[in-house]
């Protein structure tokens, strides 16, 4: 089985946009303690972190895809309720053993 950040590596880094022309830009992202933004004078960011746990928002041996999508509709949600634009994804996942197969499909409903 794959470690952590081999996981993380391999499933959750995409490329981020730039910063030219004035974009939103990811400066450092995924596999770091923290994420290093930048943003355009005069803007402000909205970051939003939802969790949802097994048993309370999904039932057990629920597709990993429709978990992943669960999670994106509820974090654009509470984005577009505060006027924001979408632009990343802020992701905390814990599990009890990582399963590799699980993982890639969760993942490849983030894209």
């Amino acid at each position: 089985m794959a470690g952590e950040f081999d996981l993380i590596r391999r499933y959750f880094t995409r490329s981020a946009p730039s910063c030219s022309g004035g974009e939103l830009g990811v400066d450092l992202g995924v596999g770091d303690d923290c994420a290093l933004l930048s943003i355009p004078a005069g803007h402000q960011l909205a970051v939003s972190l939802d969790t949802l746990v097994e048993g309370q928002h999904f039932l057990p041996n629920t597709a990993p895809e429709l978990i992943a999508s669960r999670l994106v509709g509820s974090t654009v949600s509470d984005l577009a309720a505060m006027g924001a634009e979408p632009r990343w994804l802020t992701l905390g996942l814990t599990l009890p053993s990582a399963d590799e197969a699980w993982v890639k499909a969760f993942s490849t409903e983030l894209h």
